[in-house]
């Protein structure tokens, strides 16, 4: 399928699975005067689903509560896939299906074809916009091809996406973008036909790829001039109000927290001079990477004029603070409580804006998350609950698995990679030993299973063969089962328990799991004709691309299986 670039000179190819429906049920449009000139989409990186209510004291009426008041909320949402990690949950909520069918199965898994793993965007083939790019046909070492480049493109995305239905459908007038603070956050939204634009701390400002376009847009380096990164500079993140207005105001100080190199783990947090190594970082472990990312949105778009016209533009901005802090200090500290305060405020000024620029009764503003988190398990020691990190480093070293070299031969040799949440065989060595992959599998899997800390190994045999009964963890565990991508046997721990090492940092949460903790969001939708409900029912996040397809009247994306929020339609 060839379509008109808007960007360069030309046509381009887009991929393929744009334009395939699997649903044969027509949606129904909103009428003329009810179709929004502007459609956006907000994800919140690990917005639990009970953080807005939990921490609502300290927010105001305009921000969330502008959402929430003026719209139709899903209280009891839910990730249908067992590993919730940030590609996996944006993935899906793009293209309304789940990880079997729209390929992100994680941030990173194992391609066992380059030896080497994958990163979920990366694309050599599509350097970063005034980067020296990889030759596409040098011969190169495929191993070290994949692991080198700074490329990125949504071309592993499998199925068509929200963003590409509204491009398909409304044509070239409608102008599609993503941004983020990261690259996943921004591609998997913008789709295959946007143009999506994230943060590279290397660089100190937003870049793209060359899949997008071969040049900045002049607004971009004007935006960048005005030194809004740079004003952070030898400032800190402090307090918005007095501790004592906070849940969390005497806890400050929590021996978990990650003492991240010059932050810290109380307030005042320091983003250090321009100059330091990490100052970029610490701008994304804290409110201000969700600051900047909403001013960057706003002068998108002004620049780009969207929502000036009768045809529907769409923007997706998925804030990441809420992550990064979560991962640093927990889902239960002053710091998150802090962020998700300020995080209020940043959307309030956003809302205000898209209403004085194009109006809120003509944008349809929808809300969720890509996942949840877990608490610290010696923070749920406080309560009396369980719970335990993880060093998968040990397995090898366990009596159970050891016993397998009696069986298979040297243990060890079996593993090839280990990408969380898969473990992958070594099914070279497996065949050359004249051994049998379901069996060794199984054998592995049942150690693992042993283990404490692990509550399922499910082997990957046992799900092509049908054998795994259904269950809501054995089903989430299928959504995420991918042939080509997928590893050998999927690792799911006990509930509470997660890798706490995040390269060579002791994390204070990490999520990934089918629990509930991790898979519950929240979902929103507020603009023309919605009405103003609360839903307790249960749904699935893969019924939100579904909605919003039917809402405008487009196709729906390629992969879809989930269906229409019905009580939010008008």
């Amino acid at each position: 399928m060839w379509i008109k670039d808007r960007h360069r000179t030309g046509y381009s190819r887009l991929s393929p699975v744009l334009g395939i429906a699997l649903c044969a049920v027509m949606p129904v449009a909103a009428s003329a005067q009810e179709r929004p000139k502007l459609v956006v989409q907000i994800t919140v990186d690990q917005l639990r689903a009970d953080l807005i209510d939990r921490f609502g004291g300290g927010l105001g009426t305009d921000g969330f509560r502008r959402l929430i008041d003026s719209g139709t909320v899903y209280t009891n949402a839910h990730h249908p896939h067992a590993n919730t990690e940030t590609i996996v949950g944006h993935a899906t909520l793009a293209t309304g299906t789940t990880p079997a069918i729209h390929g992100m199965v994680a941030n990173l898994w194992f391609d066992r074809v380059s030896g080497a793993q994958f990163y979920n965007v990366q694309d050599p083939d599509y350097p970063l916009v005034g980067a020296a790019g990889v030759d596409a046909d040098a011969e190169i070492d495929p191993t070290q091809r994949a692991a080198t480049t700074d490329g990125r493109s949504p071309r592993a995305l499998l199925s068509s996406t929200i963003a590409d239905e509204i491009a398909l459908h409304f044509g070239p007038a409608s102008r599609i973008f993503g941004v983020s603070v990261k690259d996943r956050g921004a591609i998997s939204m913008a789709g295959h036909a946007g143009q999506a634009y994230w943060f590279s701390k290397s660089e100190g400002r937003f870049v793209t790829s060359t899949f997008y376009r071969d040049s900045y847009p002049d607004w971009m380096d004007a935006w960048q001039a005005e030194g809004l990164i740079d004003s952070y500079a030898g400032q800190s993140w402090t307090l918005r109000a007095d501790p004592d207005s906070y849940m969390f105001g005497a806890r400050d100080a929590q021996p978990w927290e990650t003492d991240f190199p010059g932050f810290g783990i109380t307030f005042p947090h320091d983003w250090g001079a321009r100059d330091d190594k990490y100052f970029t970082t610490r701008l994304t472990l804290s409110p201000a990477g969700d600051a900047i990312t909403a001013d960057f949105a706003k002068t998108l778009i002004t620049a780009e004029g969207l929502g000036q016209d009768a045809v529907p533009d769409y923007l997706a901005v998925s804030f990441s603070s809420t992550d990064y802090v979560g991962h640093l200090f927990g889902p239960s500290s002053l710091e998150a409580e802090d962020n998700l305060h300020r995080l209020d405020r940043v959307l309030a000024d956003f809302l205000s804006f898209l209403d004085a620029e194009i109006g809120l009764d003509q944008t349809l503003v929808v809300l969720s998350a890509d996942h949840g988190a877990p608490e610290h398990p010696d923070y749920l020691a406080t309560l009396g609950i369980q719970a335990g990190t993880f060093d998968f480093e040990r397995v090898d070293t366990e009596p159970g698995f050891v016993r397998l070299t009696e069986d298979f031969g040297d243990s060890t040799a079996l593993i090839r990679n280990f990408s969380n949440p898969y473990l992958y065989l070594d099914q070279e060595v497996i065949a050359a030993r004249g051994l049998d992959l379901a069996e060794v599998s199984r054998a592995v899997a049942a150690e693992l299973d042993a283990l404490p800390g692990i509550a399922h190994a499910i082997p990957s045999t046992e799900l092509r063969a049908g054998r795994v009964a259904p269950g809501k963890i054995t089903d989430a565990v299928r959504a995420n089962f991918h042939p080509d991508r997928s590893g050998d046997i999927y690792i799911v721990f006990e509930p509470h328990w997660f890798i706490a090492d995040f390269d060579g940092l002791h994390v204070a949460s990490a999520h990934g799991s089918p629990w509930t903790y991790d898979t519950h969001v929240p979902i929103i939708l507020s603009g023309p004709g919605i009405p103003a409900a609360r839903v307790a029912d249960p749904v699935s996040t893969t019924d939100l691309a579904v909605t919003i397809a039917t809402y405008l009247g487009t196709k729906l994306p390629s992969g879809a299986v989930g269906s229409p929020l019905i009580a939010a339609l008008p």
